[in-house]
């Protein structure tokens, strides 16, 4: 019985990774995500230049997970190499980064492959930085130029994170799949808004923020369900996973590996063994030998 699971050409120990965003903005965080179980950690999303992102407040709890509006803060593409060059001695590093056009995207991609990165996540789906994200990742023409100039300007495999702010997440996985893209990951963070009655004003300095945790659980496992009955190439499944049970309900929806993020902000970086034991418990008790005879069952 094994842990290990393939995402096309990325091979891992496990199939759990850190979702882009939590605990991978210094090498040795990074590294201790992997020495904690995780298969693969995502960088936190970079871009060129350095960016502060919004003012606080820019984070707030919610029932069933968290809302925030960080603003896609991040040193730069080329101070990151410092934190890369300790990262990826521990294990994979998939490169997160986000821009406002093809080129900027290509670039990026360049810069985290020379810098060790085993894949490129395209971050097409922050639903709260002006310019990125999700503007452009709702468009399939857009994502399909994006995607083709990035696999046009590295060798390495390249994913794209989805907006489940769309009509249609398999219309936008087809556009990844027609430029050659390696893999899709869904979802990112549903738009989302919380008001204060007291003070008669939204919580966030931006207004609004994306929804994360369990209670959009549900809603990335139909994405993931739907991309994986449109597509031929890997999908990746994230959002709301908190234990082996939910890691489960992605797997057999059609997800070779899964992220982990708001569980890691909440129960710690442990999260990813206690994940890795009730799937070893689950695949025990159901003669199940790999993650790949569990992947997609329920879509057959």
């Amino acid at each position: 019985m094994t842990l290990e699971t393939s995402i096309g050409k990325v091979k891992l120990k496990g199939p759990g990774m850190v979702a882009s965003g939590i605990m991978d903005e210094t090498g040795p965080s990074m590294v201790r995500m992997l020495s904690s179980g995780a298969g693969a950690v995502v960088t936190k999303s970079i871009g060129l230049e350095p960016k502060a992102g919004h003012q606080n407040p820019c984070f707030t709890e919610v029932k069933g997970g968290f809302v925030n509006a960080m603003g896609l803060p991040n040193p730069g593409i080329d101070l990151f190499k410092d934190e890369m060059d300790v990262a990826v001695k521990a294990g994979p590093i998939i490169g997160s980064i986000y821009g406002a056009n093809a080129d900027e995207f290509a670039k990026l991609a360049g810069k985290m492959e020379d810098y060790g990165a085993c894949a490129v996540e395209l971050n097409l789906s922050c639903p709260h930085a002006k310019g990125y994200g999700m503007e452009l990742g709702t468009d399939p023409a857009t994502v399909k130029k994006i995607v083709g100039a990035v696999k046009d300007a590295v060798k390495i495999p390249v994913w794209a994170k989805l907006t489940p702010n769309t009509d249609s997440v398999a219309d936008i996985g087809v556009a990844v799949q027609e430029a050659g893209g390696d893999a899709v990951v869904a979802i990112n963070t549903l738009k989302a808004m919380v008001i204060s009655p007291e003070l008669r004003r939204p919580v966030l300095s931006n207004k609004f923020g994306g929804l994360s945790g369990p209670a959009v659980r549900a809603v990335g496992v139909r994405a993931v369900y739907d991309l994986y009955a449109a597509l031929d190439i890997p999908v990746i499944g994230v959002g709301g996973i908190s234990d082996a049970h939910d890691a489960l309900q992605y797997i057999m929806a059609g997800a070779c590996a899964f992220q982990v993020g708001s569980a890691v902000a909440k129960n710690g970086p442990d999260v990813f063994n206690m994940i890795n034991k009730g799937l070893e418990a689950f695949m025990f008790d159901n003669n199940y030998s790999s993650i790949g005879e569990m992947v997609g069952v329920a879509n057959d």
